[in-house]
């Protein structure tokens, strides 16, 4: 067993770039326990567990230093760079709680091509309290971009808000997790606002997962880009950029590549 540690979503040379995350190769030794253990000693919002490896596919599991995850796309693309710098295929079959997920990746960039996912109107008592929970209100939103709901991947509600209110994004972190454990949510709880067309700007809460915050969302990255393809919000085939994470220490960068149909490649480096 290796236990690496890496950091995915980096941005240039930045040392403190990107979102750490733990990659523990040849895991078979580990139960269920062994898992949480290591995740919860690394205290990384995510650590993925990797076994079954060969030169092109690799069953994968993560963990917070909470609980299970159903996936995690931060500790995806540090698994894929992991594999590539051990010699694997350009392209790696990832069996993912969710579903298969391949991975392209060199020893420095990867792109994992994500589950299909679909995308629904969030009800909106819900929203009510989603709202509530994050500190916010209704004149906080994007009137342009309503809010949505992806399942799939990590079911989770995305929000759009207008220009400032990330700034002073200050969520109860109980009052969210209630709503995740209730409600099933998996992943982060991503507040978003876009600066341009193909330019988004993010904030994730992440109780789930025993942090306040996550820098950089790899799972949450697809299902925006699912959520504008559906909506209409974006004139696809398309490219979007995702900046997260500045106010953890760790800014980031997603890139999501939107074709008109099939699945959503969401791409980035990691050291």
């Amino acid at each position: 067993m290796e236990i690496l540690r890496l950091r995915a979503f980096t941005i240039g040379d930045d040392p403190a770039s990107g979102n750490p995350a733990g990659v523990v190769l040849d895991a078979e030794s580990l139960d269920e326990a062994g898992m949480l253990a290591i995740a919860a000693e690394l205290g990384y919002s995510e650590t993925a567990f990797l076994t079954a490896i060969t030169p092109d596919a690799a069953t994968i599991r993560y963990f917070s230093p909470r609980a299970e995850i159903g996936f995690c796309g931060h500790a995806t693309i540090a698994s894929a760079v992991a594999l590539a710098r051990r010699g694997a295929a350009p392209v790696v079959r990832l069996a993912t709680p969710v579903g298969e997920v391949p991975v392209e990746a060199t020893a420095e960039r990867a792109t994992l091509i994500a589950v299909d996912e679909r995308v629904a109107a969030l009800a909106e008592p819900l929203l009510d309290e989603l709202l509530a929970a994050l500190r916010l209100d209704h004149a906080d939103l994007d009137p342009e971009l309503a809010p949505a709901f992806v399942t799939g991947a990590n079911p989770h509600p995305v929000v759009f808000v207008l220009p400032g209110v990330l700034d002073r994004l200050d969520h109860d972190a109980d009052a969210v997790l209630a709503l995740q454990d209730r409600e099933g949510w998996d992943g982060t709880v991503p507040v978003v606002h876009r600066l341009a067309p193909t330019a988004f700007v993010s904030r994730n809460p992440f109780p789930r997962g025993g942090i306040r915050e996550d820098p950089a969302t790899g799972s949450a990255a697809a299902g925006l880009g699912s959520v504008l393809r559906a909506r209409s919000d974006l004139a696809v085939p398309a490219t979007i950029t995702i900046d997260q994470g500045a106010e953890t220490g760790h800014p980031s960068r997603l890139i999501v590549d939107i074709p008109t149909e099939g699945r959503i490649r969401v791409t980035g480096t990691a050291g």
